[in-house]
């Protein structure tokens, strides 16, 4: 006896049709010749690469244990470098938001002006805090105020985006209203848009001085003040115990960041 699918036939059911099937084999050919040409053009010397494991564990050898004999000066540079993170994202809040009033298509005043915030954003967040450190350490002179220029100039692109798409995201009606009694503009964003976007504003404010923060502790790389001017000494001298303490101490700083963000997210928010 035949059974009703056996009667009456069945079709089998695929996840792909042929066509996808070699379109996605296609794409897939695509990404591996085109990681085997990246690795063949960049020249990697693979017996480094190899041999990369052995070197770690010399290297790791050689800083144990870590010596904190100067970890007085460390702590000192530390709270350098907690100060440039903090006055670079307080300054940077407040020259970012103009900019997020202008590169919203809600406030902004006409198309120029548009075009003007939105292009002071993608300038800031185009350029790297490194080469923003590198250009302003020409300008003012290795330390802390280059520092802190260069990790303001990066924030602002990153504040001011975030602000401007929440105001642009807020809910018409309580302008439509202040405007319908005759409020200045002054006064309807202070009361029609300022508490809706304030949320936005203190999220965005205590995110960006976590990854300034963070950003920091490089900048001494390149004589911008902070940690890392330790660091590269340590480095350059091959004081690799005193690297360590320098790297203890920048795994210190960031998780006691991460704590203070979430302690204020919770105060705040």
């Amino acid at each position: 006896m035949t059974s009703i699918s056996e009667q009456f036939g069945r079709d089998e059911w695929t996840r792909f049709t042929p066509k996808q099937k070699l379109r996605r084999w296609a794409i897939l050919a695509a990404c591996a010749i085109a990681i085997v040409w990246s690795l063949s053009s960049i020249e990697v010397v693979w017996m480094w690469v190899w041999g990369a494991p052995a070197q770690m564990g010399d290297l790791f050898g050689r800083m144990y244990p870590p010596d904190a004999s100067n970890l007085g000066t460390i702590l000192n540079v530390l709270w350098d470098t907690v100060n440039i993170a903090t006055f670079a994202t307080a300054f940077a809040v407040l020259m970012s938001l103009p900019v997020a009033y202008l590169a919203a298509q809600n406030t902004t005043p006409n198309q120029a002006t548009l075009w003007l915030g939105r292009l002071i954003l993608v300038t800031s967040r185009s350029v790297n805090t490194i080469i923003w450190a590198l250009l302003f350490v020409a300008i003012f002179g290795p330390g802390v105020v280059a520092g802190i220029v260069a990790i303001m100039f990066r924030s602002i692109g990153f504040i001011g985006k975030l602000l401007g798409e929440a105001i642009e995201e807020i809910d018409k009606r309580p302008v439509e209203a202040l405007e319908a009694t005759g409020a200045s503009r002054l006064k309807v964003i202070a009361y029609a848009i300022v508490p809706q976007v304030m949320p936005t504003f203190w999220a965005v404010a205590i995110l960006r001085w976590d990854i300034n923060l963070r950003e920091s502790t490089v900048l001494g790389l390149v004589g911008a003040g902070g940690i890392g001017i330790i660091l590269q000494g340590a480095i350059d001298t091959f004081n690799w115990p005193e690297a360590a303490t320098v790297l203890l101490a920048i795994l210190a700083l960031v998780i006691l960041g991460e704590v203070v963000s979430a302690f204020l997210r919770r105060r705040i928010l």
